[in-house]
């Protein structure tokens, strides 16, 4: 890495030692002391508050890699990270930094089978440890209703199946757990107008798809830029229509695990960050295949004929998010990662008001991305069992 940067600069290769020496520190506070640990009281944020402040956390992404290295090209590749958990990385906080150290630390790593793999896995375990999963019942709401001197959550669901149950765990878009699971509760609406309120994440276009031939000579994972970097991450997160360029996140799985698709073909999958459907009311049934093809044709200058070799392709837009997946405005990563969005001031691990109501997922602390909904669920889980024993 050093040696790359120095074929462009010697002296932002010096900048980068000090730039990742400090995203080292970021992490070591940022994830290994704070990442799993839930934030439910002002007082917790009061504490940590002297080292955010000395890791200057005031400061954004982009601010602080660009105190580092001056070459342009540069400043963009240390500085998207944030993007991975719905940040534009010009207002999201420096401690995102963490991320660039945790992928040197750890490295990145793939799960044979694909990330559905990994969920497969962890419903065997759920179900060893006694859970019982059951697909397909959508809950529909969540009463809750007096036990003598306790209070139940009396769940309805799709199939109209009520059960009453002591706590209830929240993995549903947080907006939509208050707003429409809740909806019988005053602490709920409360609790979904001030969100309605925050600054939400970008959402994504994203475009799957398979070609009749083996593409090896590409990178699992490529980002490619578009010609505009503050530009367009300013029309992304701040802007009413949908730009008409944009950089894309191209993931190969097919390099690292040929098992994903049948012989001598490839399966893939490329991303475009969007404006969520609050921000851009774009017609997307309208536009998406045709912006899809505009992405392949770019795709090009990796995939060399793609449009000629692709044999099955669907799409995901904004509204997929909103009307599958429940999430808020189409937003892909709930809640956006800013400073006054961050720890105490996310929607908390445990409700205050709700009693038995927990949180994981994007929308609560820590945030978005794998690792960041993963150590959502120990910090809820931490709680119900200091709680519940």
């Amino acid at each position: 890495m050093v040696k790359q940067i120095a074929e462009r600069s010697q002296s932002d290769a010096d900048g980068y030692q000090r730039f990742f020496e400090y995203a080292k520190k970021v992490f070591a506070k940022g994830y290994t002391e704070l990442a799993d640990r839930p934030f439910g009281r002002f007082s917790d944020m009061v504490a940590v508050s002297p080292s955010l402040i000395k890791l200057r956390a005031d400061r954004s992404v982009y601010k602080t890699v660009a105190k580092y290295v001056k070459d342009d090209h540069l400043r963009q590749a240390l500085s998207f990270h944030s993007l991975l958990v719905g940040g534009n990385p010009f207002q999201t906080s420096s401690i995102y930094t963490l991320i660039h150290y945790l992928e040197r630390e750890w490295g990145v790593h793939f799960p044979k089978g694909g990330t559905h793999a990994l969920v497969r896995t962890l419903v065997k375990l759920f179900e060893e440890l006694g859970g019982e999963l059951r697909l397909s019942t959508p809950v529909k709401s969540v009463e809750l209703v007096q036990d003598g001197t306790s209070k139940k959550h009396r769940i309805t669901d799709s199939k109209d199946g009520v059960e009453e149950f002591d706590l209830v765990v929240s993995n549903a878009d947080v907006h939509h757990t208050y707003k429409k699971l809740y909806s019988s509760s005053k602490v709920a609406q409360k609790r979904a107008k001030k969100l309605e309120k925050m600054d939400w994440s970008m959402s994504l276009f994203v475009l799957y798809f398979g070609t009749d031939i083996a593409y090896d000579d590409v990178a699992h994972h490529t980002i490619l830029f578009g010609p505009r970097y503050k530009g367009l991450l300013d029309e992304i997160f701040k802007g009413k229509s949908l730009p008409d360029d944009f950089s894309l996140y191209l993931h190969v799985p097919t390099v690292t695990d040929k098992s994903l698709a049948p012989e001598g073909c490839s399966a893939a999958y490329v991303l475009a960050p969007v404006p969520h459907l609050g921000r851009a009311d774009v017609d997307w049934d309208e536009i998406a295949e045709e912006y899809g093809d505009r992405i392949i044709e770019a795709l090009e200058v990796e995939m060399p004929d793609l449009r000629n070799h692709i044999v099955t392709r669907r799409h995901i837009t904004p509204k997929t998010f909103e009307s599958e997946l429940a999430a808020f405005k189409g937003s892909a990563f709930s809640v956006a990662p800013k400073l006054t969005q961050s720890a105490y001031f996310r929607p908390s691990n445990e409700d205050s008001g709700i009693p038995g109501l927990y949180l994981v997922g994007a929308g609560t602390h820590p945030g978005a991305g794998l690792p960041g909904v993963l150590n959502s669920a120990k910090a809820t889980v931490d709680l119900i069992l200091s709680k519940y024993e």
